[in-house]
């Protein structure tokens, strides 16, 4: 059986929905970071000091460690922007 909300009931909702919005940014940058770490993760093997690391790999590394300091709140919806197959689309992901 439905019945009407308090006006309690309703500020609280409102609250949480509100925190949750607050928190967008938030929750994409931590996203953003997982992605990184899992790309930075691919090539760490070139990191070993038996290989030596190219220098477009170790500009791309660094530009991905730097997304924090380069891309602001408004730049993350395009960070995490994918294509139909679910593929990455921003440039900053693809490994030279």
């Amino acid at each position: 059986q439905l019945r009407e909300l308090s006006a309690e009931e309703i500020a609280v909702i409102e609250a949480d929905r509100k925190a949750w919005n607050d928190a967008s940014a938030t929750r994409k940058l931590a996203d953003i970071k997982k992605i990184r770490l899992q790309k930075l993760q691919e090539t760490d093997y070139l990191a070993n000091s038996d290989v030596t690391m190219p220098d477009n790999i170790k500009t791309w590394r660094q530009s991905l460690r730097d997304i924090p300091q380069d891309y602001s709140e408004d730049k993350y919806d395009d960070l995490l922007a994918r294509d139909s197959d679910g593929k990455l689309t921003h440039t900053v992901w693809e490994k030279p």
